[in-house]
């Protein structure tokens, strides 16, 4: 736990120590943490997608594939993570991907 006070000097409490320092602006600046989403499919590599096997609305089991992205001249298979249903495809075939983007969305 951290708090700041006017000096810019900030508190940290760890077990029963308190110590005071200065964040640098990097750290200031640094992206907020956020916690991913469970029910979204993201890419991890930039590529590009060549097959999509799924439709909206599509029950599908742990282990099935979803689609294939192409990324490196390797043809990468995207697995459900966990029995659900498709909520929504964001990509299509022929789609140039970055990373982290939402390619199925699952409920």
């Amino acid at each position: 736990m951290s708090t700041k006070n006017t000096e810019g000097l900030v508190d940290f409490a760890i077990l029963s120590m308190k110590y005071k320092t200065k964040l640098t602006k990097k750290f200031e600046n640094r992206v907020k943490y956020e916690a991913p989403n469970p029910d979204h499919i993201l890419s991890y590599i930039p590529g590009t997608i060549c097959e999509v096997f799924v439709k909206e609305g599509q029950k599908v089991k742990e282990g099935e594939s979803l689609l294939i992205l192409e990324a490196m001249k390797m043809r990468n298979q995207i697995i459900m993570p966990r029995d659900g249903k498709v909520k929504s495809i964001k990509v299509t075939q022929g789609d140039k991907i970055p990373k982290n983007q939402i390619m199925v969305e699952i409920e």
